[in-house]
């Protein structure tokens, strides 16, 4: 058995008055990581540094409020489609289909009110958290009544895990991830100075001017997309996307098999985060759109502070047969573990 306790608390109101509960999770190495039954978000995981002092290394707010005005995804899980869908629209199976538009062209994230901006229902079972949801027929222009089930469970490890698990009535694209922000010197930093990055993609999906792939799957072997060794993520952000940074899918193997993915160390603190999944994809991302929002104990988070590691099928997938299938149709069940390991190095 593990040592990990969960406690829950009252964090605030939806704008129609519902109660939302905020569940805490602590383990023996004071590892804490909290989260919300709205939208299943992270708001805090506070790790030890190579000296045990504790900080917040997950961007986010002090109240509910901030999450239900101004956040952009803060630790959120993303649906029923994660990432971006061109033109807002796609067909399956002889039938055409219209989504929100709400990111230029696009369709992102789910849409307007995707799953990140719904409460979930809970169960507490032993260390592991789940929440459930269900999404009825047509909710944000998507086919089926989609049952979700998200687990969270911190190990004595440091080892979180996330575990989604959904169910379709109709034939339906699916494509869930947690969208938290990490700066490893501690939330409130106001730049990734310090971070190196090692991410396993021999290859990436390159993108159109509306951040849509191109259906091209190419290497990263001698351009600035290769980090299969260790490289300082901040001068490498210089040289990606006209100095703005990632925002890009990467390849990093079979789908279905839970493999290591990626690891971040912040080498003045020697706090480092691996990531493993069983998803295609891991979206790379250094919060280039993040515009200065006022976040936790009074920080304004800057553009460029943080960086997201979101495992995930290729963005856009219903336009693109040669990307993996995001479809998921009623005799399936859609399957997904991704984990982050908290340690430091010596």
């Amino acid at each position: 058995m593990t040592d990990t306790t969960i406690t829950k608390d009252k964090f605030g109101k939806t704008k129609d008055g519902q109660d939302v509960h905020r569940f805490t999770f602590t383990n023996k190495n004071q590892v804490t990581i909290r989260v919300l039954d709205y939208g299943c978000i992270i708001t805090e995981i506070l790790v030890p540094d190579r000296k045990g002092e504790v900080k917040d290394v997950n961007l986010g707010f002090d109240d509910m409020e901030g999450y239900l005005t101004r956040s952009p995804y803060f630790g959120a899980v993303c649906g029923r489609v994660a990432n971006r869908i061109a033109g807002g629209k796609f067909s399956l199976d002889g039938q055409e289909f219209q989504l929100p538009v709400n990111n230029g062209p696009n369709c992102l994230h789910g849409g307007v009110k995707g799953f990140d901006k719904v409460l979930w229902d809970t169960t507490v079972d032993g260390d592991r958290l789940q929440l459930r949801y269900v999404s009825a027929d047509n909710e944000e222009g998507f086919p089926g009544e989609v049952t979700t089930t998200v687990s969270y469970r911190l190990s004595d490890e440091n080892v979180f895990t996330i575990e989604y698990t959904a169910t379709t009535t109709k034939a339906t694209p699916i494509n869930l991830t947690n969208h938290a922000y990490f700066n490893l010197a501690g939330q409130g930093s106001k730049n990734l100075d310090g971070h190196v990055i090692q991410l396993l993609g021999d290859h990436y999906t390159p993108l159109n001017e509306n951040t849509i792939p191109t259906g091209e799957v190419a290497a990263v072997a001698g351009t600035p997309m290769d980090l299969r060794k260790p490289v300082p993520l901040s001068d490498r952000m210089k040289e990606v996307n006209g100095g703005l940074g990632f925002d890009h899918n990467f390849c990093v193997g079979e789908g279905g098999k839970l493999k290591f993915v990626a690891r971040v160390e912040h080498v003045p603190s020697g706090r480092v985060m691996d990531v493993s999944t069983t998803e295609p994809g891991l979206q790379c991302y250094t919060a280039k759109n993040l515009k200065p929002t006022l976040g936790k104990s009074g920080v304004t988070y800057q553009q460029f502070s943080a960086f997201c590691l979101e495992a995930q099928h290729y963005p856009d997938s219903v336009h693109h047969d040669n990307f993996p299938s995001s479809i998921l149709r009623p005799d399936e069940v859609y399957q997904q573990t991704t984990t982050y390991k908290f340690g430091v190095t010596e």
